[in-house]
């Protein structure tokens, strides 16, 4: 995660610490206007290969150990189930330090947002460096992060809580859910228990582990605050994350460290705060994480399931911004469903008929009246599924079978 000093990434509305561009043209951002739309369409930002990865021998299916219950000392009125919680994780949660090294005038995609505290980085070149935090899911030395954490990245050190050192291989990284996974050569780890974030409820106890500004094995506590966050209202509407919002303090460096529950079970990914606001920290929930990692494992990358539309959830408001602005010839016919702003040439929505102005009003059947929900069922339906729209076109009724494709991202690093 990023160091106590350098750049942070900006959104319009709010200042979000990532250390991540995004993954280029996405589905989502019912959240910007639509100038901003039309502003952002195309396909740039997606035309990168996606990273050629080697795994490990034996990693996929070796029995991880799960950390015994350990013996709690202090002052035993003071233990409480915070305390258990850290015992019980504590060991499995390691710190993560990535460094890179930027030629001079070399600074592209602004390599200081990835990494940020070198000073000497940018204009007359050196090495950048930052630090993250992790935690063991495999005792043969697999690790979960944040891609953010470890993404171009020449060197990767994981150091675990007993201060030993070892030199990380990152099997995969995938900047669309900001899932990385990390493999060191080392056995009998102690793991964390994986909780369950399906059925989380707001108000439930949440415990955040990691290195915040350097210092290690940090922990904080406080509730979950909200459960599936949208990508656009956290502000990073090129993420593909119902993200979980606590109020447990998160900072630079927590980022790809674990969020637990009560019992001391991983129910999240610490991952993105917003700067100037308290108690607004969010992350990934676990059950996506373990199935973007399982295939990060097995095959080195994730494929996502892509239209390439650019799209509003409407509203009157929404419709009558879109059909008074006088630079566009945009216009829309209705008051409900999902407005297409733009489509991607070439994009599988394209070659569907899909056109800028069409409305989505049912996908599958189902009434559609989010932007969020056509989210979902592209992502469910895998890329080569099939969906069938019912658009509203200039106040006609149009079906439409679309075939999705693979999301195209664009490589940093």
């Amino acid at each position: 995660m990023k160091s106590s000093t350098g750049k942070f990434w900006k959104q319009p509305a709010i200042y979000i610490l990532l250390l991540v561009t995004g993954a280029g043209a996405a589905m989502l951002g019912d959240r910007l206007t639509v100038s901003q739309f039309r502003a952002n369409s195309g396909d740039s930002g997606q035309r990168a290969l996606e990273p050629k990865l080697q795994l490990p021998p034996n990693t996929k299916d070796r029995v991880s150990k799960v950390l015994p219950p350990a013996s709690l000392s202090g002052d035993a009125t003071n233990v409480n189930f915070i305390v258990a919680a850290v015992e019980k994780v504590g060991p499995a949660v390691v710190r993560i330090d990535a460094s890179r090294r930027v030629k001079p005038g070399n600074r592209g995609l602004s390599p200081e947002d990835f990494f940020g505290i070198e000073p000497n980085s940018g204009g007359r070149g050196g090495i950048e460096r930052g630090t993250g935090s992790g935690f063991v899911i495999g005792a043969d030395g697999v690790i979960l992060t944040n891609a953010h954490v470890v993404e171009g990245a020449d060197t990767v050190n994981v150091t675990l809580k007993d201060g030993r050192s070892f030199q990380g291989r990152v099997l995969g990284a995938d900047k669309v859910t900001d899932v990385a996974v990390v493999k060191i050569e080392a056995n009998n780890l102690p793991v964390v228990t994986i909780g369950n974030s399906d059925k989380l409820l707001s108000g439930e106890w949440a415990i955040a582990i990691g290195n915040p500004l350097g210092l290690d094995n940090s922990v904080t506590a406080g509730i979950i605050s909200a459960t599936g966050r949208s990508s656009s209202d956290v502000g990073v509407p090129d993420k593909r994350i119902g993200f979980i919002q606590t109020d447990a303090a998160i900072n630079p460096g927590n980022s790809g460290g674990p969020l637990l529950n009560a019992s001391g079970q991983v129910i999240g990914m610490n991952t993105a705060i917003i700067q100037g606001a308290q108690g607004l920290g969010f992350a990934i929930p676990i059950q996506a994480a373990q199935e973007v990692a399982k295939e990060l494992v097995s095959t080195g990358k994730v494929e996502h399931a892509y239209l390439g539309i650019e799209m509003a959830t409407l509203t009157p408001e929404v419709k009558e911004q879109i059909n008074s602005n006088a630079n566009s010839s945009l216009r829309v016919a209705v008051d409900r469903g999902v407005a297409i702003v733009s489509v991607v040439p070439n994009s599988p929505a394209a070659a569907a008929g899909l056109r800028a102005g069409d409305v989505i009003q049912k996908i599958n059947n189902q009434p559609i009246i989010q932007s969020e929900a056509v989210q979902d069922f592209v992502q469910n339906a895998k890329v080569g599924g099939l969906l069938q729209m019912e658009i509203n076109r200039n106040g006609q009724i149009v079906n439409l079978t679309v075939k999705t494709g693979s999301l195209p991202v664009q490589k940093v690093g």
